[in-house]
């Protein structure tokens, strides 16, 4: 109860969350499914294969904005999912491919807005999860020793890397930067194949939380089972914590309505005046 407390009280954080304009909003948008490797990627797969591969759950409760954005809190419980006591990405090995060749250094640390020099303390405090929703997002791409940005949706099952304010930072499965989406100049073009769970326009874009958090409530597909992943761990400090939206007795059984395992809903994202969606990447450790 105290984490959907903190989840709503943080919504206020919306109404400074906006997608920005700039030069990458070319009007096509790429889809890239949870396994592809895609075009231009920064290394080589770390995804790891736990047996418990996250599929779409639909949001029937999702709100579509004036701008067309659906956006969802980075604190959500149940945005993420991901195998209890087991890492969806080898994160040591996603920080040895991106250190051994300084020029792709330079350039990650570019895209992430992070110093080069602290790129695996960076990528060491970030959490690894899958997705449980399509999510909206700029990623960039490594070509001739630079990054090249782009709107892509990513597969609900994509293993990504998140911060402490529950903001997907890099794909695992190619190891590109993500940031936030940007507003596209006309209709947005789909590229690429669709999954068979894919709509267009459906596709949510992940505000950051109000405060950097100390863990995430995590929903496990293998078991059904719900868990805590404290920021920065690999698994091996998972706890069992209760289904979000139930409230636990004297007895310590669970009681009240539970919610359902599905993703939250989007909320309406009121349009602003372009800008900045989330700004660089927050220190690990950092808090306001």
């Amino acid at each position: 109860m105290a984490l959907l407390g903190g989840a709503l009280v943080a919504v206020a954080a919306l109404a400074v969350f906006f997608l920005r304009s700039d030069n990458s909003g070319s009007g096509d948008v790429f889809l890239q499914s949870a396994s592809a490797e895609g075009a231009d990627p920064f290394t080589a797969s770390t995804v790891k294969d736990n047996g418990g591969r996250v599929t779409a759950e639909p949001t029937t409760a999702a709100v579509t904005g004036a701008s067309g954005s659906r956006t969802v809190q980075g604190s959500a419980p149940g945005l993420y999912g991901g195998t209890q006591n087991a890492a969806s990405c080898d994160v040591d090995r996603q920080t040895g491919y991106l250190t051994e060749d300084q020029t792709k250094a330079r350039a990650f640390a570019s895209a992430a807005g992070i110093e080069p020099g602290d790129l695996p303390e960076y990528l060491r405090g970030l959490t690894p999860l899958q997705l449980r929703a399509d999510i909206r997002v700029t990623s960039h791409g490594y070509r001739s020793g630079a990054a090249t940005a782009y709107q892509a949706v990513l597969q609900a099952g994509t293993a990504v890397l998140v911060d402490d304010r529950g903001m997907p930072r890099v794909r695992c499965a190619s190891g590109n930067p993500l940031g936030p989406p940007v507003a596209t100049k006309g209709t947005p073009e789909s590229k690429g194949k669709a999954w068979r769970a894919y709509r267009p326009g459906e596709a949510l874009a992940v505000v950051p939380a109000g405060r950097a958090m100390d863990g995430m409530v995590v929903h496990d597909p293998r078991t059904g089972q719900w868990f805590e992943r404290p920021v920065g761990t690999r698994g091996d400090s998972d706890s069992p914590t209760s289904r979000p939206g139930t409230r636990t007795s004297p007895s310590g059984t669970a009681a009240g309505s539970p919610a359902p395992s599905t993703p939250p809903p989007a909320t309406a994202m009121s349009p602003q005046t372009p800008g900045p969606a989330y700004g660089p990447a927050a220190r690990p450790g950092a808090r306001p």
